[in-house]
This record gives C-alpha cells, sequence and structure tokens, in this order.
C-alpha cells in the first residue's frame, strides 16, 4: 500500500509513518514546515517529504491519505482530496486497522506522564523478553526511536485525548482497542477543544467501553475524575495504584521517590531503585508495573527492570553547564505540570537556587484558561521568566501575585539577556515548554559560556 500522509512532521503522525514503512508500504508525506529532527528521521528511513499542502500532491496518487489532526477544511490538499473522492482516512483509524489488529495493546491514558510512563512499560516489556512493538510521543533513550512494530504480541501506545482529525472529533484512544489500559491521571486540559473537564471524562468513559471484560484498567487511585469515570460503568478487571494507605490489592510505593519498596496491600512485590525523580515517577512506575502484570511481567522483575530505563528526552533533561550554571529542558506546559517538575528538581538540588524559565505554547495556555494557576505552578523557583511572545493575554497581570520573583520577556533574545544577568554560580535553570522555545537552551549556554570567559 501506498500511503501519504498529511501534517507527518507531528510526533505521533511521524511515528506512524515509521511503522509503516517497517511494515513495508510506501510512505510519503507533507507538512506545513518540514524541519528536523522529526525530516530527517523520515528521509533516513527512505520517506519522501514535500513542503506544505499543495492541491497538485494529488498527482502523488496514493492508495489512501492519511490525514493528521492539524489538517482543517480549507487546507488546500484536503479539499483537492475531498472534491476528486479518493480515499482517506484519520491517523489513529489507519494505525489501529493496519498496525494494532490482532496484537495486544496496552495503552497508556492520562492528562500528565503518558510519554514517560508508555516508555517505561515499553522498557519493562522489553527487558523481560517480550520484544514488544510501541509508539511514544517523545524519544525514550533505551531505545533511540519512537515507534518500531516489534516481534511479539504486546504493542505499547501513548493515548492520546487529542480529538482524531476534523471529521473525526472522537479522542485517538478510542481507536486503539486496548486490552491492558492505564489510566494515570485526569484533570482539565485541551481548552481549544474541549469545554470542561466533564467533557474530558466522556471520553474516557468511551475508552473504558472498549476495555474488554477480560481486559485490565491500572487506575491511580488518588484521582477524583477517573473514579468519576469508573461510576459511570466499568466491565474489565480494575487495579489500582497510588493509594495513600494500605488497600487490599492495590499497588502502592513505600520509600522516597529515587529508592522505594513496591508493596501490594502489606506484601513487598519488588523494589525500585533509579535515578529518577519526583513522585510522579514513582507513580508512573507503579502504573507500569500494574499494566506489565497483565501480560505476564512480575512484578519484581518489572521494577528490577526500571533500575535500568533512561527516560525520555525532555525530561528534566540536564542540556549543558556554563559558568557554573546548569541548564534543564522540559516538556511541562501546563501548571500541574510545571509544579510536578519543579518539585521534582527542588527535591533534588535541595536549597541551591532554581529559575524557572517558560513560555504558555499549548493551545490551552495561548488561550490564558490556566493563567491563574502559574503562581502556584512556579511557586517553589526562586525566581520566574516567562517568555509572552504571542499571547493575546497579559502574562504580567497573570504573575503579578509573585512579585519581583517574576519577569515577564516579550522576545527570546530579552529572555536570555535577563536570565544570564540574574543567574549566579550553582544555580539551575529549568527551561520548559512543549516546542523548541527558540532555541532558548543553546543561547543560554552560549551567554553563560561568554559572562564566565
Amino acid at each position: 500500500m501506498h500511503i501519504h500522509i498529511l501534517g507527518i512532521c507531528g510526533t505521533f503522525m511521524g511515528g506512524l509513518a515509521a511503522l509503516a514503512r517497517e511494515a513495508g508500504h510506501t510512505v510519503t508525506g507533507c507538512d506545513a514546515n518540514v524541519y528536523p529532527p522529526m525530516s530527517d528521521q523520515l528521509r533516513a528511513l527512505g520517506i519522501e517529504l514535500l513542503e506544505g499542502y499543495g492541491a497538485e500532491q494529488l498527482a502523488v496518487k496514493p492508495d489512501l491519505f492519511v490525514i493528521g489532526n492539524v489538517v482543517t477544511r480549507s487546507n488546500a490538499l484536503m479539499e483537492a482530496i475531498l472534491d476528486a473522492g479518493v480515499p482517506y482516512a484519520s491517523g489513529p483509524q489507519w494505525l489501529a486497522e493496519h498496525v494494532l489488529q490482532g496484537r495486544h495493546v496496552l495503552a497508556v491514558a492520562g492528562t500528565h506522564g503518558k510519554t514517560t510512563t508508555t516508555s517505561m512499560l515499553a522498557w519493562i516489556l522489553e527487558h523481560a523478553g517480550l520484544k514488544p512493538g510501541f509508539l511514544v510521543g517523545g524519544v525514550p533513550q533505551n531505545f533511540g526511536v519512537s515507534a518500531r512494530l516489534g516481534e511479539g504480541r504486546c504493542f505499547v501506545i501513548e493515548a492520546d485525548e487529542y480529538d482524531t482529525a476534523f471529521f473525526d472529533k472522537r479522542s485517538k484512544f478510542v481507536h486503539y482497542r486496548p486490552r491492558t489500559t492505564i489510566l494515570n491521571n485526569l484533570e482539565f486540559d485541551h481548552a481549544d477543544i474541549f469545554a470542561d473537564l466533564g467533557a474530558i471524562e466522556t471520553q474516557f468513559h468511551h475508552l473504558l467501553r472498549t476495555v474488554p471484560a477480560a481486559g485490565r484498567l491500572v487506575v491511580n487511585a488518588r484521582d477524583d475524575a477517573l473514579q468519576r469515570v469508573l461510576e459511570r460503568g466499568c466491565w474489565s478487571e480494575v487495579l489500582r495504584f497510588g493509594a495513600k494507605k494500605e488497600e487490599p490489592g492495590a499497588l502502592r510505593a513505600r520509600g522516597e521517590p529515587h529508592a522505594f519498596d513496591v508493596l501490594r496491600g502489606s506484601l513487598k512485590i519488588g523494589r525500585v531503585d533509579w535515578a529518577l525523580l519526583g513522585e510522579h515517577n514513582q507513580m508512573n512506575a507503579l502504573a507500569a508495573i500494574g499494566a506489565a502484570e497483565h501480560v505476564g511481567v512480575a512484578p519484581d522483575a518489572a521494577a528490577a527492570a526500571l533500575a535500568h530505563f533512561e527516560n525520555v528526552r525532555r525530561r528534566l533533561e540536564l542540556r549543558g553547564e556554563a559558568g557554573g550554571v546548569k541548564v534543564y529542558d522540559d516538556f511541562a506546559h501546563h501548571p500541574t505540570a510545571m509544579r510536578t517538575t519543579v518539585n521534582g528538581l527542588r527535591r533534588k538540588v535541595g536549597l541551591q537556587r532554581i529559575l524557572a524559565i517558560f513560555e504558555p505554547r499549548s493551545n490551552t495556555m495561548k488561550l490564558g484558561t490556566m493563567k491563574a494557576q502559574l503562581p502556584w505552578a512556579l511557586e517553589e523557583a526562586d525566581l520566574s521568566f516567562c517568555h509572552s511572545g504571542g499571547l493575546t493575554w497579559d502574562a504580567r497581570e497573570a504573575l503579578a501575585p509573585m512579585g519581583e520573583q517574576a519577569q515577564v520577556c516579550d522576545g527570546i533574545d530579552k529572555l536570555v539577556t535577563a536570565v544570564v544577568k540574574a543567574a549566579r554560580p550553582g544555580d539551575h535553570l529549568l527551561c520548559m515548554s512543549n516546542g523548541g522555545f527558540g532555541g532558548v537552551h543553546g543561547k543560554l549556554l552560549e551567554a553563560l559560556n561568554a559572562r564566565a570567559q
């Protein structure tokens, strides 16, 4: 089959392209911006990439056009596809029919931690010799790629609640038909497509309806929204994790996030010693262990595998050090994720100063829906610097409760200047964005190095 993918440079669609190519399909694609690193990865696989969405791409004549959710009506190529009456499908639909069919799908859903937990689960299965396939919204460092078909029956997928396509407004994860499903957490996000938390809970309940009775739901015991989802109807086994107190059958942790026992009730069933930080990663580990158990990996073996887990790129990733100042990169783009990331670094560095540098770049943050939560998200940082370029709301007003602890800059160069002026040897600069952030990491290191010399 020859497929032509619209929006091929997105993380999900790029991963789908790699899987299709590995499966022997002819793959071409286009995007508004064809740029590294995804463009390099795809071309290395022999995938021809076209810039833009011109109607002339009908001449490619694939068997099927696969449509990414960045594509809207009025897109010139999409309009030409509709006018010509040629076959098209969404990315999740194609994946379900051509990759996931007949596999034991393990899906990882939730507002936060999907990429990390998916990577943990894939690594546990790999370490156990199950040779899983996977599709992750990042690059797990244990594998070095974001997607592969795998040789075993299991396929691990990051199950996103974002909508499928302009013609299919269901969440992507409804297409995956998982037998094992992690529900990590649930709070309001994606304000551009969901009216409120209740609308997201409905999509999560649609996911539950696709899990068979012989399946397993691995559910965060602390999350009220997930409990409401379960109360709407549940037809599968439920394994809860992360309960604060002993709970029969549930998984919980005893100890610090970097070194803890895994308990079922009061019985120790595993031990995790690793380099990761933060209680959120402890919770992610419990979820992955509970899901792996459903496909036959014993909890003690799963816990032991995590000692060799190397995390995902852009998760508190140290990008470099200059003039005694360390610069980190993190994907956090929701206030809760930002708070969790800052807390994780705080646990590591103790009383040393943290300078939080962030841009409200996600669709939800651009709308200003969660601007009032920013002071709460940043309260453990010593200083905070916001890049306000492109915002339609007043970042200075939103950060006013922080007083002199917060600065706002409308350009990357101004931001770098302000941060470098404030930074001292021994400081930790934490950059948070779900985009490239204008190369701020490299610019900070360059400026700090120049200052030191």
